[in-house]
């Protein structure tokens, strides 16, 4: 079969390959830590449950849903509101299947072939796969850990920022786990504004910042909705992963264009998983702090617990992922992660796959609890690849 050479902007895609060892390891009788997809191991509330099994038991809620409902759009409105005082309307919202598949489906908005991007690097990869869908050629803004994993706007060429499009900033980071702060932001939009760029803001993780900060909105700077929007998930917060929620929200011409796009591709969000986003959006802020509180207790046992056996790994601020540099005696993070998994029956995700800047690293999931995440580092001390 012959398939379109738009195919080839794309590489092997880095989960299949380790799930393919894994598998080959399981057929032998290996278990394994797992930490190495960001899939939440939290139980989704209750309430979140009940509210879509109710709705999926309404014969009428099994039609096209063809938009987003009022209940749900003045629902991100209150949340918004209530959350980072952020007064947004409808006609800033727009859902989708979760921000990886709106993320891989912005550059169609808001790029012709050969338009240049700017992505940060590393990134997460769909940033990466969304830039190469629409035909626009990235540039990648280095996200450096001698600058605590943040963009330095002052690095960029001018003459890249003013053929740029649009411009994704993810914080908190994955995979660094580094996080914004209101200077950041504030001379984000500043060069969006002077550089006429469109900035995309993946606001994934605000909900899982540690040591007592509080996570926010990129919307709620002065000029943000101005210059761009960002996406905003209900995955990790609420453990919706598998129900695919998440928001565009910001500016209302950009809104307006993204659902454009969506209604040539799907008939809307399914009605019960809209009545499952509203629930979640009215849990309780003390079981959101809990679970940060949960994700924090395992970030702690994993950074110290690998610093303790010969592998130091600073802890990050946010996010529910680790950054790690390779053991010194270690030059391919793919090698790496295949060794450890052999050794160690550790799974992590190597750096490689996060853009040209993540070579030389891995990442940590942290979705196992506390005293499983220290089993795990017993298991990498005592399988002896820290020595080399």
């Amino acid at each position: 079969m012959q398939f379109s050479k738009r195919m080839d902007r794309f590489g092997d895609e880095v989960f299949s390959s380790l799930n393919q060892r894994r598998v080959e390891l399981e057929h032998q009788g290996r278990s394994f830590f797992d930490l190495s997809i960001g899939t939440p191991d939290f139980e989704t509330d209750i309430a979140i449950r009940q509210a879509m099994a109710e709705a999926a038991m309404k014969p009428e809620n099994w039609k096209y849903a063809l938009r987003d409902s009022d209940t749900l759009l003045d629902e991100v409105i209150a949340y918004y509101r209530a959350r980072f005082g952020v007064s947004i309307t409808r006609d800033m919202i727009c859902s989708c299947y979760g921000s990886q598949e709106g993320i891989g489906h912005i550059g169609l908005v808001l790029c012709d072939e050969g338009d240049t991007v700017l992505l940060p690097s590393p990134c997460y990869p769909v940033f990466i796969a969304g830039a190469r869908m629409a035909g626009a050629d990235p540039y990648y803004y280095p996200m450096a850990e001698d600058n605590g994993f943040l963009p330095k706007l002052e690095d960029i060429p001018e003459d890249v920022a003013e053929r740029a499009k649009y411009m994704i900033v993810s914080l908190p980071s994955n995979p660094m786990g580094s996080i914004g702060t209101p200077e950041l932001y504030q001379s984000l939009i500043a060069f969006a504004k002077r550089h006429k760029i469109i900035l995309i803001h993946d606001n994934a993780y605000s909900d899982i910042i540690y040591d007592g900060i509080e996570g926010g909105s990129f919307l709620q700077y002065e000029g943000a909705a101005e210059v761009g929007a960002e996406f905003f998930s209900l995955s990790k917060s609420f453990n919706l992963t598998g129900a695919r929620v998440s928001f565009l929200i910001g500016n209302p011409e950009l809104i307006a264009a993204f659902r454009k796009l969506r209604s040539q591709i799907d008939f809307g969000m399914f009605l019960p998983i809209q009545q499952a986003a509203i629930a979640a959006m009215r849990t309780e802020r003390t079981k959101v702090r809990a679970q940060c509180d949960e994700y924090q207790a395992r970030r702690d046992a994993l950074c110290e617990g690998m610093s303790a056996i010969g592998w130091p790994i600073p802890k990050n601020k946010g996010s529910m992922f680790v950054w790690a540099k390779l053991p010194a005696a270690y030059t391919s993070s793919m090698d790496f992660c295949l060794e450890l998994m052999d050794r160690a029956g550790v799974i992590c995700t190597p750096g490689a796959s996060f853009g040209p800047l993540g070579e030389g690293y891995v990442r940590f999931a942290l979705v196992l609890p506390p005293d499983r995440i220290r089993e795990a580092c017993l298991a990498v001390q005592e399988s002896g690849i820290l020595m080399g």
